[in-house]
């Protein structure tokens, strides 16, 4: 049987850990929020109205990309892909070429940052792999101007970085979005999750800071993870009505 993603593939076990999820989502709400297209994302009103619940529903269908047969998760992008077309036909006017691309990157990145914070360092061959992956979901989406290869998306998420985010009056409201529903102590946990693993450009625009006070927690929290021990922090970390939620996280 084939698969989109092979089963020995790094990127079976970046996303199939709950906590690196957790940091991809991290990286991705900090960089949504300064988008210069993140007024699509209020057109449709999901992520400001329940941003946890926009966290699991992304991973249902990253699962179904990563962990699924080839032709279920060329099913699964498509719908990815239709969904997107019908809020298109709904407002009447297309989501940019960039903005589809800044998103794919955001996956491609943070994958690789969130991984590296909590794990280990990866080879520039793992690294290919992850972009790999990704960008033969861009493909199958019928994105226009991808990149041909890893060095040259570095090139071009560089060029996003500089050119694609604005702090924003959308920025602040989601932020305040994120408050409300994380509440203070999640909340605060989420801007130091963001200090690890964001580029320094969305740092600066955003102004989280240099230092995090997670990062002495790193080595605990892995102690933890090989008690497995490591569900009570996410337990923690996200409310109490996402129990079933945060279990689910971890596949592998």
């Amino acid at each position: 049987m084939k698969f989109f993603v092979e089963k020995d593939s790094v990127v079976r076990e970046i996303w199939g850990k709950g906590d690196t999820i957790l940091f991809i989502f991290a990286g991705a709400s900090a960089e949504f929020a300064l988008n210069k297209a993140v007024d699509w994302l209020y057109y449709t009103g999901r992520l400001p109205a329940d941003p946890l619940g926009r966290l699991f529903s992304t991973v249902n269908y990253a699962r179904k990309i990563v962990f699924s047969e080839n032709e279920a998760a060329l099913k699964a992008i498509d719908k990815i892909a239709a969904i997107h077309a019908s809020v298109e036909q709904q407002r009447g006017d297309k989501i940019p070429d960039w903005a589809y691309r800044d998103v794919l990157f955001m996956l491609i990145d943070y994958s690789i940052r969130s991984y590296e914070v909590l794990e280990r360092k990866l080879s520039i061959e793992e690294r290919k792999e992850v972009f790999d992956v990704f960008n033969r979901v861009g493909q199958r989406m019928a994105l226009i101007g991808l990149p041909s290869s890893y060095e040259e998306w570095l090139r071009m998420r560089d060029e996003h970085l500089q050119n694609d985010l604005l702090k924003s009056d959308f920025t602040v409201d989601l932020y305040k979005q994120y408050k409300k529903h994380l509440g203070p102590v999640r909340y605060r946990l989420l801007l130091e999750g963001q200090i690890l693993v964001v580029p320094r450009r969305v740092n600066e625009l955003l102004s989280l800071g240099k230092f995090s006070l997670l990062t002495p927690v790193l080595g605990l929290y892995k102690l933890l993870q090989k008690l497995r021990l490591d569900w009570f922090l996410k337990s923690a970390i996200l409310p109490k009505e996402y129990k079933q939620e945060i279990k689910e996280l971890d596949v592998v």
